[in-house]
């Protein structure tokens, strides 16, 4: 079963347009549409208030007076009405209960009953055309024929074709007007982002000019503000990119320097046991080539420690409670055979306190691995070496203390260092890294390292801040 090509993404500019353009025209097209609505309502307001006003002048002169309907109508007005409504004029007056009607007598009355005092507005077909017809109803001032209530009714009306013939010509010049504005909005929109994202193409290239060794920072300062953020993060990960780059290099550097000298003396010691006829001499060749590759071995291991000590971050897993007594026991049951085969004394002090820290529990147990080896080879057969753990107001302390021939002041200040070893060291085999892994070690929990003088002997500590949180970046 073959798997869906990945759709690819497209443009920024692409996407700015396609969301920014079909939005301005929607929008515009919203506001068209409504403002041709305001604009038919209010064309036919106006041309309302001149039919009300006919309306009402032929109701002033409608008379009930002599005892029957009569109207003095206005002719000159309603030739002037029609001059100035540029259409056909209707009307017709008659009393509710149709017994009197004069005018236009099939002239349509309003579905709905009539309000007194307030005139209707309301559309009909009347001789083949649309007409706007306003009604009004009002009580008959004398009743007619000795009745006791009665309403008059007067309507007029006009063709539809003339108001209707505004609206088409408004609407057409607002939807020219505003045809104007979407294209230049539109434009104006295509020119804004094409200068908005010039300073990402000049981005662009800059990068893409680049040597593909170089992992300096970017700068951009004309960059906008909201594109910042990203190009601070994409800095962090080149920074995070170019220490990686120097550690692995560092690491190259020193396994080349720590086991070219050890593999070309195990050259040499294998072409001399490969000369040699004498089963005696061949087999001390052949031992003392071991002992080389344990030394090897050992430096190698070392190494990869220290490396996986400097890049261990939050792949690793979360930092988690370690109990300092029970990893004090473990690791004095794991070299507890190298302290027996010199007769030393393996001793645990405080660990009753249960006393716990938060960190990577492998790294620490690496560390005081390092301290105890470090400890039980320094010191003489019969000696002791002493593990104590103990709570102060600034944090928990965990030191090894032997009773070896100790460190000089230049060798306490220089610990930690890598590949170096201190005056008794020298007399033995080693790397130099044990300090230096515990070094780092501490630093990645944001712990301190302390060497103290002892007598006899040295005491190193490992000094652990007050437990506020495992530190959320290493400081090296």
């Amino acid at each position: 079963m073959t798997r869906p090509a990945e759709r690819r993404p497209g443009s920024l500019r692409s996407l700015l347009l396609w969301i920014l353009v079909p939005a301005q025209i929607t929008v515009l097209s919203l506001a068209l549409w409504f403002s041709s609505s305001q604009l038919h309502q209010q064309v036919d307001l106006a041309y309302d208030r001149s039919l009300a006003g006919a309306l009402r002048a032929i109701d002033h002169n409608i008379s009930t007076a002599s005892g029957g309907l009569a109207v003095e109508l206005p002719y000159l007005m309603l030739e002037f009405f029609e001059l100035t409504a540029n259409d056909s004029v209707y009307y017709r007056i008659l009393t509710e209960d149709g017994l009197a009607d004069i005018g236009n007598q099939d002239l349509p009355l309003p579905d709905a009953r009539l309000p007194s005092n307030s005139p209707v507005f309301y559309d009909r077909d009347y001789l083949g055309a649309s007409i706007r017809i306003a009604a009004l109803a009002r009580p008959m001032a004398p009743p007619l024929y000795g009745q006791k209530t009665g309403r008059v009714i007067v309507m007029v009306g006009e063709d539809r074709s003339g108001r209707d013939q505004v609206i088409r010509d408004l609407m057409i010049r607002n939807i020219v007007r505003d045809l104007i504005e979407v294209l230049a909005s539109t434009g104006l929109i295509v020119v804004g982002v094409l200068i908005g994202l010039r300073p990402l193409t000049r981005l662009y290239r800059k990068l893409k000019s680049r040597a593909h060794d170089d992992l300096s920072p970017i700068s951009a300062p004309e960059l906008p503000r909201e594109v910042r953020p990203l190009v601070d993060a994409v800095n962090q990960h080149v920074a995070r990119h170019a220490r990686q780059a120097r550690r692995q290099r560092q690491f190259l550097d020193d396994a080349s320097h720590q086991l070219r000298t050890p593999l070309a003396v195990l050259h040499t010691q294998l072409d001399y046991a490969l000369r040699e006829s004498d089963p005696a001499e061949a087999r001390a060749a052949l031992l003392a080539m071991r002992g080389g590759l344990d030394q090897a071995q050992r430096t190698a291991a070392q190494m990869l420690a220290l490396a996986r000590a400097r890049d261990t971050d939050a792949r690793d897993g979360p930092p988690q409670t370690v109990a300092l007594t029970a990893l004090a026991q473990d690791v004095i049951r794991q070299l507890y055979s190298l302290a027996r085969q010199k007769r030393q004394t393996l001793a645990l002090e405080g660990g009753e306190l249960g006393i716990t820290v938060t960190g990577i529990e492998w790294l620490l147990r690496e560390a005081l691995v390092n301290l105890l080896d470090n400890a039980i080879k320094y010191t003489p057969e019969g000696g002791a070496v002493t593990l104590r753990i103990e709570r102060t107001p600034d944090g928990a302390i965990l030191s090894v203390r032997d009773t070896g021939p100790g460190m000089t002041e230049t060798d306490i200040r220089k610990a930690g260092r890598r590949f170096r070893r201190g005056q008794a060291g020298k007399r033995s085999h080693g790397a130099g890294l044990g300090l230096a892994i515990v070094h780092t070690i501490m630093q990645r929990h944001g712990g301190v390292l302390r060497i103290e003088p002892a007598d006899p002997g040295v005491q190193v500590s490992l000094v652990f801040p007050v437990d506020e949180g495992f530190p959320a970046k290493s400081s090296f």
